[in-house]
């Protein structure tokens, strides 16, 4: 089994890049998205959750509050880290699950949007960077996903820098351009970690 870490800023399109893996055989776990599956309705996650922050970091429909949480944990670092003492175990567990399941000859490809702030970059054989320039990412924060100017500044300020994330690199898949030359650059990154998984 061959485990890639890819990882990239807000914006620089790390989810295209994810989805492209996965259309070529590998096998994505994608953190983010296991951490919102564990707190849905009807959880041992959210049970939990609503248990230490209280019933009012729930919709009326019985749902997380993404919103009204983020607000209360972010702006307070104990609570924070109550919340991820909640989570993190759970995601983890899944991520085993999924793993556990995949082939012994599969490419693993772990979507970890902040691999090189937690210095995670030791965990995989592979890590991937999707990179792009600052100024382009916050274009297609403002034009994707209506995020105003300042908002997206800020997100990617809270982030890794650029330097940062290029330093733990093994494979830089860079996204200015076109979907297409983003499809032909991960065609090569496909072939040549088929070629490690090869290797063994």
């Amino acid at each position: 089994m061959l485990k890639i870490g890819l990882t990239g800023g807000i914006g620089s399109g790390k989810s295209e890049v994810s989805k492209r893996l996965a259309a070529r055989g590998a096998v994505v776990i994608d953190a983010d998205k296991i951490a919102r599956e564990v707190v849905e309705p009807g959880t041992v996650g959210l049970a939990r959750v609503v248990a230490a922050f209280g019933d009012e970091v729930l919709h009326p429909d019985g749902s997380l509050n993404r919103e009204k949480l983020g607000s209360i944990v972010f702006a307070d670092s104990e609570r924070l880290a109550a919340l991820n003492a909640i989570v993190h175990p759970l995601v983890g567990e899944r991520v085993a699950q999924l793993q556990g399941a995949a082939a012994d000859d599969a490419i693993v490809v772990y979507d970890v949007p902040l691999l090189a702030e937690n210095k995670l970059a030791p965990m995989y054989d592979v890590v991937i960077v999707v990179d792009a320039a600052n100024d382009v990412r916050i274009r297609r924060l403002a034009g994707h996903r209506g995020m105003a100017e300042a908002d997206a500044k800020a997100r990617i300020a809270a982030q890794a820098s650029r330097e940062d994330r290029l330093a733990v690199a093994d494979v830089v898949v860079p996204n200015e351009g076109s979907l297409e030359e983003l499809d032909a650059r991960v065609s090569e990154v496909w072939e040549e970690l088929r070629r490690r998984a090869a290797r063994g």
